[in-house]
Parts: structure tokens; sequence; C-alpha cells
């Protein structure tokens, strides 16, 4: 079968792009390699130093979250208390949940899991029957309800499993996903690709509504029910 002259144009485009991008690697190593044979004893001993210090003030950073609380997924005994926790604390993430509801123990699970992983985050937890003020201030009509709390101000919601792929068994991983395009924690993945564990038939993926989300046509405990 002769060869197509409109793929082999393409390939060799591609085989070139490549080579062209191994080049400016190598460049940008040799570049750097260079820069340190040239630093003296004393620069080098200037660099193991401000590196020390960048990690004796993460250290620091690190101890200061935890004397707050974070680093573990814990319940507060009443609203009185969510002013101060979400007062001293950059960012909260606090779920508004039920005894009696099913799905809120399905938060639970991966909120335990997130809040080791994401320190620089609080997670906590509230009876939102015993929040009435709370529950009413912050619209809370659907349980669970997660608030996202910015510098002292409820920034985003999560109403439900609307936005975590619609079903009990999303993942953690979607979670993180979820709080991350809220950047209430520091998210190495992919924003443009929501790791859904199951989707709709069409294949399309749930859109976020940039604005607050109330969960509409989702099935949990609802308030107004």
């Amino acid at each position: 079968m002769a060869s197509n002259p409109s793929m082999n144009m393409l390939s060799k485009v591609i085989e070139q792009q490549m080579l062209q991008t191994t080049e400016m690697v190598e460049q940008q190593l040799d570049t750097e390699i260079e820069k340190y044979e040239k630093m003296g004893g004393e620069e080098l001993e200037q660099l193991r130093e401000r590196r020390l210090e960048s990690m004796k003030k993460a250290q620091l950073q690190k101890q200061e979250w935890l004397l707050k609380g974070h680093g573990e997924y814990r319940e507060i005994p009443s609203e009185k208390d969510f002013f101060q926790e979400v007062k001293e604390s950059k960012n909260v993430v606090c779920h508004f949940y039920r005894d009696t509801t099913f799905r809120c123990n399905i938060v639970d699970k991966h909120l335990t899991i997130l809040a080791k992983k994401h320190v620089e985050t609080k997670f906590i937890k509230l009876n939102a029957e015993k929040a009435p003020f709370l529950s009413e201030k912050l619209r809370i009509k659907i349980i669970p309800t997660m608030v996202l709390v910015k510098d002292g101000k409820a920034k985003d919601y999560i109403v439900g499993f609307d936005d975590l792929g619609s079903t009990d068994n999303f993942t953690t991983e979607t979670l993180e996903w979820r709080l991350g395009c809220a950047s209430i924690i520091k998210y190495s993945g992919n924003l443009m690709e929501p790791p859904f564990q199951m989707q709709k038939k069409s294949g399309s993926i749930t859109k976020m509504n940039k604005r607050t989300i109330r969960g509409k046509n989702n099935d949990s405990d609802s308030d107004d029910d």
C-alpha cells in the first residue's frame, strides 16, 4: 500500500517538534548546571540557608494549622463555635448534617480522608438541627450541604451530590477536585478533568455553576419536605 504523503509530512513535523523540545530542555538543564558550577562556596551556602529557612517556615505554618484544629475532621458542638472556627482559619469546609440522613455518612468518610491530606484547610461538621440561625442565614435547605468558607465568608456550597457525579459512589478524588475548583484547598490535579466515577449516558460531564449552587433536582433530604 502506498504511503500517504500528508501523513508522512505530519509525522516529520511532529518528529521535528519533539526534537526541538528535547533540545530546549537540555539547554535549560545545561544552563542550571553551569550556574551551580559557577557558584562559589559562599553562594552555595546562602542557597542552602534560604532553602532551610523556607522549610522551617513551612513547618511552623503546619504547626500553627494543627494548633487551630486542622489535620482532622471533627464536629463542633454549636453554631456559636462556627463563628470562632471560621474566624481563625483562612479556609474552612463545614458539613451541615443530620443524623437521620444516610448520605451524611458518605460525606463523613471522604472528609475524614481529606482533612488529613489537606492540613492547609480546616474540616468541621455541624448538626443542622442544632444550628437553626446559621441554617436560615446560609439558606441551607438540602442535607447534606458543605459550606466552603474563605476569609470568614461563605464562598461556595456543595449541595447534595449533584456536583460529584450525581452518585452516592463518588470517589474521594472527586470531592477533592470539587474543593479545588473553589480554591478552598491546594489542588495539584487538573481542574479541567473532573474524576467522576460515573458520568451521564450522554458522556457529558456535569457542568458547574459559578454561582452559588442550591441543590435543585437533588434527592437528598430537604427541609422543605
